[in-house]
């Protein structure tokens, strides 16, 4: 892992009152302004009740690029499973030319339990598949992104002879950093493959220790940068998780949350 002072991001749900694309491009300028380094988005077509309004993320991060100059921006975390990797290697690319080449891709598998979103839509529900068509899409992405003709016939997805044009502004593609439980040991794997890790129902610092000495291990003879990127609530002392690796903040809101309650905590700054 490369030492770094961490850098603090708003985490938003883009639900009900942060429904507006607009609202959000107004949030991420004030945040910027502020001194925030980032700021990253939930991905999700519904979510269980009260949650009645939800806003498209992609739709949301370009608005947020053509009002901002220096944070970094992205989904967090996007189920690629349910996207088509096609179509998401289009959509990063441009974002990240429109954005300057500050663009995050978070990844993960995804979860029925919040919104039910996989099974009201006809998604798949298994994990095992859903992770088989994440690294498949993950391979995708790798290859759009290199500007070189991509010919991919997988157990999920065909890509024949299609070249991704123009390429993202980042070399040799868009960060992407992957979700998972800190003690599972197949999302650590992929996640040592890519440029972070963002650990999921994070309880306690030590289990941030343990991930990264797991993830250290699997990338020796790595010298790439990597990131940490840890989700906490406004407010929580985040040194403990300095010293087990973190290397990214990220302040995180619930579902139900108010726009005077993201501003309060943007207007405190970052940690």
């Amino acid at each position: 892992m490369t030492n770094q002072r961490p850098r603090s991001a708003l985490w938003l749900p883009l639900f009900d009152e942060l429904a507006d694309p607009a609202t959000l491009a107004r949030l991420a300028a004030e945040a910027e302004e502020a001194g925030w380094h980032g700021v990253f988005v939930w991905d999700h077509v519904r979510w269980r009740e009260p949650v009645r309004e939800v806003a498209d993320p992609w739709i949301t991060l370009a608005a947020m690029a053509a009002t901002t100059e220096r944070v970094r921006i992205g989904p967090m975390v996007t189920p690629l499973a349910r996207r088509r990797p096609v179509k998401v290697a289009r959509e990063t690319a441009s974002l990240d030319q429109l954005s300057g080449g500050r663009l995050t891709l978070g990844v993960g598998l995804g979860s029925d339990r919040f919104g039910g979103e996989l099974a009201k839509t006809g998604e798949q529900l298994d994990d095992r598949v859903r992770a088989g068509m994440l690294d498949e899409s993950l391979e995708i992405l790798a290859a759009a992104w290199s500007g070189e003709p991509v010919r991919h016939r997988g157990e999920h997805y065909t890509v024949d002879d299609i070249r991704f044009l123009p390429r993202p502004v980042q070399r040799p593609g868009v960060p992407v950093w992957a979700a998972g439980f800190p003690g599972k040991v197949k999302p650590l794997r992929r996640a040592a493959r890519l440029d972070g890790f963002f650990p999921v129902n994070l309880e306690h610092p030590d289990q941030l220790a343990e991930a990264v000495g797991t993830l250290t291990d699997l990338r020796q003879g790595t010298t790439s940068p990597y990131d940490i990127a840890v989700a906490l609530p406004p407010g929580t002392d985040p040194e403990p998780y300095t010293e087990a690796g973190a290397t990214w903040y990220l302040a995180e809101f619930d579902p139900g949350t108010t726009l005077d309650a993201v501003r309060g905590a943007l207007r405190d700054g970052p940690w």
